[in-house]
């Protein structure tokens, strides 16, 4: 065992796997990775309990988690998580992007499930820790990273609608190509108007389970009538484009000016929405956050006064959407391929990213 001291001064203690991925195996997966679906060799860990409050930092073997049938999450779904990236660099280092902001999402996310904040200091110490141990997990080819995914979860022993009093802080981490299997290309968007992911006072603004567990049978309805993703509502009026199932959406017009549904406490504050905005308004686009109705983009793409609209999240960054569809119209956005928007500022913020242009905002953070 040793031990790895992060700049938070919490020592993360090291307990190396006794049966890590033989190396061929690993160069295997991380020469095609795919998304979510292959893990490294450990997990980084911080418990909690009312009376004791964040113990037992570690890194340890990446493996299942004993649950007791009684576990308060498998009940009442008190749980969050967050996603992240670690990019390797030329020079062969390893940054990860906005890990701050992540950690400030985390804690907000935790407060609003009735769960212990964790410590800004504990989020990226276990997230540098473990990165450390797993550094030969980081891919190197194009489009590709490593997949950070913090999950924190209610795990005392006990049947009852109250908060938990014990939770368990982990970080995983899999290495990942594209999000979409066929790589950076236009997808098509069925807008739902029977199903909504959030309400008003509920947990939209949250980066919980329970969000995209109702997104998934919208999802799969999308999916059977030829469809890559959905593409929600409000649920007051049914008729402003809030968010799709994990992804914001972003909408320019001809004269370069661009707008996206305003935080309402219904749709999660994305870290890429955020950045994409900032590059957006530096290179001369004029930014509104506000109400998006869907009235309004659908005559925007049948005159043409909408030239581009895209989605954007740390899985996939920037995608561009091709086509927009619902139960009674069905449009082609633009020409249907990606637009001269996304692709320069997704090529812009992807080049920050992986250490091919200056960071000028400070947003890459080096993990080793």
């Amino acid at each position: 065992m040793s031990t790895l001291t992060t700049p938070s001064s919490n020592t993360f203690q090291i307990h190396l796997t006794d049966t890590p991925v033989p190396e061929a195996e690993r160069a295997a997966a991380l020469a095609s990775p795919q998304f979510g679906t292959v893990f490294t060799d450990h997990m980084a860990r911080v418990s909690w309990t009312h009376a004791t409050g964040w113990t037992g930092r570690r890194v340890e073997k990446y493996g299942p988690l004993l649950l007791d049938p009684a576990t308060a999450v498998l009940h009442y779904g008190q749980e969050v998580f967050e996603g992240l990236k670690a990019y390797r660099h030329p020079d062969d280092s390893v940054w990860t992007f906005r890990p701050d902001a992540n950690a400030a999402r985390f804690a907000r996310s935790a407060r609003r499930l009735a769960l212990p904040e964790l410590p800004e200091a504990d989020f990226l110490g276990a997230i540098r820790a473990l990165v450390a141990v797993d550094r030969e997990w980081v891919p190197s080819g194009e489009e590709t990273s490593l997949y950070l995914r913090p999950f924190m979860y209610a795990s005392e022993r006990f049947l009852g609608v109250r908060p938990s009093l014990e939770a368990e802080f982990l970080v995983i981490a899999s290495p990942v190509g594209p999000y979409f299997a066929g790589g950076v290309k236009p997808v098509s968007i069925w807008v739902s108007q029977d199903y909504h992911r959030a309400g008003a006072g509920g947990t939209g603004a949250a980066k919980c389970g329970g969000n995209y567990a109702a997104s998934l049978l919208p999802q799969q309805e999308a999916y059977a009538k030829g469809f890559e993703q959905v593409c929600f509502l409000d649920d007051r009026t049914n008729t402003q484009l809030e968010e799709l199932g994990g992804m914001n959406v972003v909408v320019v017009m001809a004269d370069g000016s661009v707008v996206t549904p305003a935080l309402s406490g219904t749709i999660l504050e994305g870290v890429t929405r955020s950045s994409i905005l900032t590059l957006l308004a530096e290179g001369g686009h004029e930014v509104a956050e506000r109400p998006l109705l869907l009235e309004d983009l659908r005559r925007g793409l049948a005159d043409g006064s909408v030239t581009e609209v895209f989605a954007c999240g740390t899985a996939a960054v920037m995608t561009p959407i091709g086509r927009l569809a619902s139960d009674d119209f069905d449009l082609v956005v633009g020409d249907g391929t990606a637009g001269p928007v996304t692709t320069r500022i997704r090529a812009q913020l992807t080049d920050i990213q992986y250490g091919r242009a200056a960071d000028r905002h400070g947003w890459m953070h080096r993990l080793v």
